[in-house]
């Protein structure tokens, strides 16, 4: 009997620590951060919150696998995508992928919406334009009014049963409105299933995804600055939201010194001008995309009356004369809480006091492998004076914080205070960037947010690649007038160059 009270409490003993072990709380997830250039021609950020590097690297691979698996299905851009055989198929039934059929249904579902302001065919209007700007004169008349009647034409029809779609004009059609945002959505669907993945964020060209329980600080890119590291207009914080916005301030046609957006209005035949950026948050990353395009486009009553329709999305424009035009729960949104204590005042600038009319612009391109998506190396750039002491550490770009002693130059100048501070955690939305191409300010002010004295500075640029290659750049300049410097690339940094320039209006 002894016995058997000893057997039972030892398993009873057990069964408590097996039930004490199962409620356990889960390791707190950490943060894994990977950048990559030339993902649907632009830059690509992912920040995910495992519990562990194993289930990071399994859901970065999901996020990577399902882009390139629907840019394949849906790229305007890859001939061999099934977008582009249904293209050249001519006018006959195709069955296509559901991908393909939700694509293009929710294009038409959005043509509706918007009165016409999104449409795939909008591409006519724009190959005309381009074709106008090579030549550096307006397009004629005549060329707007054939592209308009293309246009208006209806383009494809769609059986849901037979999950079929026929073209049913040859005018060209571009999906780029909604091909990015629903990537975007998908991939992220496909990483949040993965066990032990807490929150996820997926920033493609200024389109920011955040799902899970992760909160991401997100702030509003400036339209009239051209900065990386330029002041927000706007800030926020959101959770389980898309943020995005478009506008006309990185891609468009100059004809005759005058600027044109890349956005059209599919009605009229003209790019768009009255709104430089629209930005969007919406639960849907589609809404978001198609939001932020529609309001470019719409009057600001017509894009209110769109957004309202929505639930739970919510915009901010600013328009060519400066404006800020927001909805209505805009301000509901949260905002990041003020950084705990007080930044050291600027000091006035002396007669050899840095001009705080003046700025210097650090240009840079990292090199682009085409037809190959790469990880964005290690950057960083940073100032020293005729001294060779560090002054002003403009920027550092990472994803494992482990590797940052590859840039050797940079660690050994900065190296001791970034590991005690607090590396800047803000994603940007914006519109969307060229692949690889950075520009970046100097404000004339040290570490400290003092401005320095005039004189002769070195300007270091400094890119590695984990465990591969290295590449240091330096620009001696002595800022006393306008100049612009071009620095010779190599193989991370493929073009570089500084412009000492009067402050654009707004910067």
């Amino acid at each position: 009997m002894l016995r058997s009270i000893k057997q039972l409490t030892g398993a009873l003993l057990l069964l408590t620590l097996l039930s004490s072990t199962a409620r356990l709380p889960e390791k707190k997830a950490k943060t894994y951060v990977s950048n990559y250039e030339n993902v649907l021609g632009t830059s690509l950020e992912i920040k995910i919150m495992a519990g562990s590097p194993g289930q990071a690297v399994r859901a970065e691979k999901d996020v990577l696998a399902e882009i390139d698996r629907l840019n394949h299905l849906l790229s305007s851009y890859d001939p061999s995508s099934e977008f582009s055989q249904w293209m050249r198929a001519g006018k006959k039934p195709v069955t296509i992928s559901p991908e393909l059929f939700q694509v293009l249904l929710l294009f038409e579902q959005w043509r509706l919406m918007s009165h016409g302001a999104l449409d795939a065919s909008a591409a006519s209007v724009i190959q005309v334009w381009k074709a106008a700007a090579k030549a550096n004169r307006l397009p004629l008349p005549a060329e707007i009014n054939q592209a308009l009647q293309a246009v208006r034409q209806v383009h494809y029809t769609l059986d849901k049963q037979k999950g079929t779609a026929l073209r049913t004009s040859d005018a060209p059609l571009v999906l780029n409105s909604f091909a990015k945002s629903y990537i975007m959505n998908k991939a992220a669907a496909k990483a949040m299933n993965r066990t032990g993945i807490n929150g996820l964020v997926i920033n493609i060209g200024g389109d920011i995804l955040v799902r899970g329980a992760h909160t991401e600080q997100i702030g509003v890119s400036n339209p009239v600055a051209d900065a990386e590291n330029d002041p927000p207009v706007a800030s926020m914080v959101v959770q389980n939201k898309t943020v995005a916005t478009s506008g006309n301030y990185r891609r468009g046609e100059m004809i005759k010194g005058k600027w044109y957006s890349h956005i059209v209005d599919p009605r009229t035949g003209f790019p768009v001008s009255g709104v430089i950026s629209a930005t969007v948050v919406a639960d849907s990353a589609t809404d978001a995309g198609a939001l932020a395009t529609a309001l470019n486009v719409l009057s600001l009553e017509e894009g209110r009356q769109l957004v309202a329709s929505i639930p739970e999305a919510e915009y901010m424009l600013i328009t060519a004369d400066g404006r800020q035009i927001r909805s209505n729960g805009w301000k509901e949104i949260p905002v990041p809480a003020p950084k705990a204590g007080v930044e050291a005042a600027a000091r006035v600038a002396g007669d050899k006091g840095w001009d705080p009319n003046f700025e210097l612009a650090i240009n840079l391109e990292l090199a682009r492998f085409e037809g190959m998506r790469t990880h964005r190396p290690f950057v960083a750039v940073w100032i020293e004076d005729e001294h060779k002491k560090p002054v002003r550490q403009i920027a550092v770009w990472y994803g494992k914080a482990r590797w940052l002693n590859e840039m050797r130059s940079w660690h050994y100048a900065y190296f001791a205070g970034f590991s005690a501070g607090n590396p800047n955690i803000m994603s940007t939305t914006s519109t969307t960037r060229p692949a690889g191409k950075y520009t970046l300010k100097w404000d004339g002010k040290d570490d400290n947010g003092n401005l320095v004295d005039q004189g002769t500075y070195t300007i270091y640029l400094e890119a590695a690649r984990q465990e591969g290659t290295h590449q240091l750049m330096s620009q001696e300049i002595t800022l006393k007038k306008p100049q612009h410097i071009d620095i010779p690339g190599g193989v991370e940094i493929a073009a570089a160059s500084l412009d000492y320039r009067k402050k654009a209006n707004g910067n």
